[in-house]
């Protein structure tokens, strides 16, 4: 018996001895085990009249439960009713400073970056917020230079759609025509003209420029006051869907420049809601075709954040939301949204978390090439730019996306 246990432990030595230097290295299986640690920042937005936070408390809590570590600079909820401490309840960190929140590693926002933001840039950083680069040329330069990595929202796409886009897209469809029915009121510089009409007098005309979440979500705000709605849209297969899809004062209507022009002089609101994913949005209404229009009328346009679809559009604020050109009244706010910010809030967070989640569990690498659609919201990366039709607007070169 003594035999047998001692050959046991001789067995036993010359195993240890023989394969111990072809066992992995203990603390490669425990960070091979173990996910890391992602710092992130929550940032409170600038820009004018902006109430929108990039994620709730809850989405917070959830990003926490993975194991990883979140800071939210002091009042970034507020307005969108989210206070402080509800924050700190479900385990972030409140910083006192943007300067603070910068310092982490993955920066999770709403809107684009603005100047007073450039310097917090840096090299290897990861920036995931709506970027809108196309119509933002400085921006662009200087995330090139600073080797940030940026991935915009509104280029994320899955299955021929933006999820993370289309939330704020709908927002913005109905409240194009809450705000253009606002300001077809006499006393709002319009025309006088009630959306709906009421009974023996006809109703308001509503033309469509896009058929996309916003604009669908437009015709049917319209449809619903009473307006006689009309989409125009490029896509022969979008305009069959809509076609059916829609209510039967909603019509449709192939987008071309006769049609277009056609209708300008019964026209009371149009709304452009047209988009070419990253790139500078077409300019459909030139300052000509508005000059065809009825004094008071009212053009609303989402297109904005990429440009304008209308020629005179230029961005306007929350604070001085219209101007006139042409005796045409313009809304072209340029983060519509950010008015319902509780609302808008929500469905960005119910949209966005899962992504952020993903690239903080996996990490940037393995996230762009696991996650199906994130790899097109690379817009920079290692001082490249990376999306073509971001490049092809501003007019830089581009550069193969590394995770494609």
């Amino acid at each position: 018996m003594e035999w047998i246990a001692l050959q046991g432990v001789f067995t036993a030595f010359i195993f240890f001895y023989v394969f111990i230097d072809k066992l992995p290295d203990i603390d490669d299986v425990v960070t091979e085990l173990i996910p890391p640690v992602m710092n992130i920042g929550i940032p409170k937005e600038i820009k004018t009249k902006e109430n929108r936070v990039s994620c709730t408390p809850a989405g917070v809590r959830h990003l926490i439960s993975g194991g990883h570590h979140v800071v939210v600079e002091r009042g970034a909820g507020e307005g969108s009713g989210f206070s402080d401490e509800k924050y700190q309840r479900s385990g972030a960190v409140i910083a006192s400073s943007a300067e603070e929140v910068w310092e982490n590693d993955l920066i999770v926002k709403v809107k684009e970056p603005l100047a007073q933001e450039f310097a917090f840039f840096r090299e290897g950083q990861i920036l995931f917020t709506f970027l809108h680069l196309a119509s933002a040329p400085e921006l662009a330069h200087r995330m090139i230079k600073s080797k940030i990595t940026g991935i915009a929202y509104e280029t994320v796409e899955h299955g021929g759609h933006l999820p993370l886009l289309a939330p704020m897209s709908e927002v913005a469809g109905k409240m194009s025509i809450i705000m253009g029915g606002f300001y077809l009121a006499r006393h709002q510089g319009g025309e006088g003209k009630l959306l709906g009409g009421i009974p023996g007098v006809l109703p308001a005309k509503v033309l469509i420029l896009g058929g996309g979440s916003a604009g669908t979500n437009a015709a049917r705000a319209a449809a619903g006051l009473g307006a006689e709605v009309t989409i125009m849209e490029i896509n022969q297969e979008r305009l069959r869907e809509l076609d059916t899809l829609m209510p039967p004062q909603v019509h449709t209507l192939n987008a071309n420049e006769q049609n277009l022009e056609e209708m300008l002089a019964d026209v009371d609101l149009i709304v452009g809601a047209v988009l070419v994913i990253g790139a500078s949005a077409p300019k459909l209404l030139t300052r000509s075709m508005l000059q065809k229009m009825k004094p008071g009328a009212v053009i609303v346009d989402i297109a904005i954040d990429q440009g304008g679809c209308f020629e005179t559009s230029h961005p306007t604020t929350h604070e001085n939301p219209v101007f006139v050109e042409e005796g045409i009244v313009h809304y072209c706010v340029a983060n519509m949204p950010a008015a319902y910010p509780r609302t808008s809030t929500d469905g960005l967070t119910g949209a966005t978390l899962p992504y952020i989640r993903r690239i903080a569990d996996l990490g940037l690498e393995s996230a762009m090439v696991m996650v199906p659609g994130l790899s097109g919201g690379l817009n920079t990366w290692n001082g490249q730019m990376i999306h073509k039709e971001v490049a092809r607007s501003l007019g830089l070169p581009v550069h193969d996306n590394p995770f494609i």
